[in-house]
């Protein structure tokens, strides 16, 4: 009697210890299932924080992204328009006098790229004007697509180069439209600049120039396809001391490799001079 009334009060105090409550298996099972609930909000958590570190990477990416392509198509109000009377540009209210307009026919040949290259590691644009017969190969037209993706608009020159007096309307209509059409599908933008072959337009081009919404040009000066020019050393010593190197000359070039050799030093010649290069997104165009 004695032992069981001993027992009796180990067992009373041992519930006093322990709250009044056993711990029965059923009040287990709620416990690890409220602890399997805390580590599942946990879980949730943690993957809601690895979700949204890994958007902010992703935004940093694309941000780190765009910033090393620049876009061809930008939204600036215009600063300069074309003078017709030597094809130069003058400044619309305030804009800097003293630039000049750089550009490159008869692209993407051999050296286009290489040249989009250097102007771009000196930080100036320049518009490309480009052949449709350089744009035939799948291989063509990836060189043209970066060109136009580091940041350079592309210009119309006709499809196959030729005289635009010697061919009649519809011809004509073929070598600038078909043009047009043709690096819209590779560029996803219609050229915004024209300029015809030799320089020579007829009534019916510059109409139809026009209705493209294309702006017509010709040039102020060009040396590059003359024999005594087609070497760096005179070729940057001409475009550099031309007597037509004024405020807002359009300098023309071409895809050649002595204008490609020569382009780093006619950039910095320039800039030496007070010049900066004409951003042809702020030209006013049709």
């Amino acid at each position: 009697m004695k032992k069981l009334l001993m027992v009796t009060a180990l067992f009373s105090l041992f519930l006093a210890g322990c709250g009044g409550e056993l711990v029965t298996p059923k009040d287990e099972s709620k416990g690890e299932q409220e602890e399997a609930t805390e580590t599942k909000t946990e879980t949730k958590k943690t993957e809601e924080k690895i979700k949204e570190r890994s958007e902010v990477h992703n935004q940093a990416e694309s941000k780190t992204e765009a910033s090393e392509t620049e876009p061809a198509v930008k939204n600036s109000t215009p600063q300069y328009r074309l003078n017709p009377a030597n094809w130069s540009f003058k400044p619309i209210s305030n804009a800097n006098p003293k630039v000049v307009l750089l550009t490159f026919d008869d692209a993407p040949d051999k050296h286009a790229l290489q040249i989009a290259k250097t102007l771009k590691e000196h930080g100036v644009k320049a518009i490309f004007f480009v052949n449709g017969h350089f744009l035939e190969s799948e291989a063509e037209k990836a060189v043209l697509k970066q060109i136009y993706d580091m940041g350079f608009p592309i210009g119309n020159h006709t499809y196959s180069h030729a005289a635009l007096k010697d061919l009649t309307e519809k011809e004509q209509y073929n070598e600038i439209v078909k043009l047009n059409d043709m690096v819209e599908s590779i560029t996803g933008e219609r050229p915004k600049f024209f300029r015809a072959p030799f320089g020579m337009n007829t009534e019916f081009s510059k109409k139809l120039v026009a209705q493209e919404k294309m702006l017509l040009m010709n040039w102020t000066y060009g040396y590059d396809w003359e024999n005594e020019y087609q070497n760096k050393e005179a070729l940057t010593k001409i475009m550099l001391n031309s007597p037509y190197l004024s405020n807002g000359a359009n300098l023309l070039m071409h895809d050649r490799a002595w204008t490609s050799a020569a382009l780093s030093d006619i950039i910095t010649g320039l800039q030496d001079k007070g010049f900066k290069m004409l951003d042809p997104f702020l030209i006013e165009t049709p």
